[in-house]
């Protein structure tokens, strides 16, 4: 083991193999993180499932376990993949578009009444102010996990958005929550994470947290 570091510090043999080492010790001797750069997006709503994923995310996905110091062979686990050299984190929620809140005017099948502009403006008002909520409590997540993170607050079908969103950002991996829809509702309704799961262009990890999961109330 000692004639190993020798060689790779430049005090083994005089072979022309030890020289090209001994000038390439430099740059082994910087920090490094044995990982490639990661894109992950978190898709949020108001659910605690979505913050679950966000947190198991956070703790399984993005926060590394181990990563190489100097090249005396010390470990140092403060260097993450939250560095210059890691991974890029993107959160992302989408709020209903505003055409859910037209609604029809009487029994005719062509008629419908639309919402004042005093009511469309307190509307999107309310949308963005629950946006700002949720992914100002998943900043903080990431902070507390030393992450760096981009938001995205997009409108529309949930399930599509999340999915253009995925093509224009290229990420690696989505992740998301499973809300537990029953087997009606989700016949009905379908889901955004199967949705994502079969039309996402990149790989999906649905996160369903156990029945009796809880979010610490100092991350919230």
């Amino acid at each position: 083991m000692e004639q190993q570091r020798g060689a790779l510090t430049g005090s083994g043999t005089t072979s022309d193999k030890s020289t090209k080492q001994e000038e390439e010790t430099p740059l082994m001797q910087q920090r490094v993180v044995a990982v490639e750069k990661l894109k992950v997006m978190v898709a949020l709503d108001e659910s605690d499932g979505s913050f679950y994923a966000l947190n198991w995310a956070l703790k399984n996905l993005l926060t590394p376990k181990i990563s190489f110091g100097p090249i005396s062979g010390d470990i140092d686990e403060s260097v993450g993949l939250h560095d210059e050299q890691g991974c890029m984190l993107y959160l992302v929620h989408v709020q209903n578009s505003f055409q859910s809140y037209v609604y029809p005017a009487g029994p005719g099948l062509h008629t419908a009444a639309f919402a004042a502009s005093s009511v469309v403006e307190s509307v999107r008002k309310a949308q963005a102010e629950i946006s700002a909520t949720i992914l100002e409590r998943a900043l903080t997540f990431c902070r507390h996990s030393k992450v760096r993170a981009e938001t995205l607050i997009l409108e529309g079908d949930p399930k599509e958005e999340i999915c253009k969103a995925i093509e224009q950002t290229h990420v690696d991996m989505l992740v998301i929550g499973s809300r537990g829809l029953g087997q009606i509702k989700r016949a009905f309704l379908g889901s955004v994470s199967d949705y994502c799961a079969h039309h996402a262009s990149c790989p999906v990890l649905i996160v369903k947290p156990p029945k009796d999961a809880y979010l610490s109330t100092s991350s919230k």
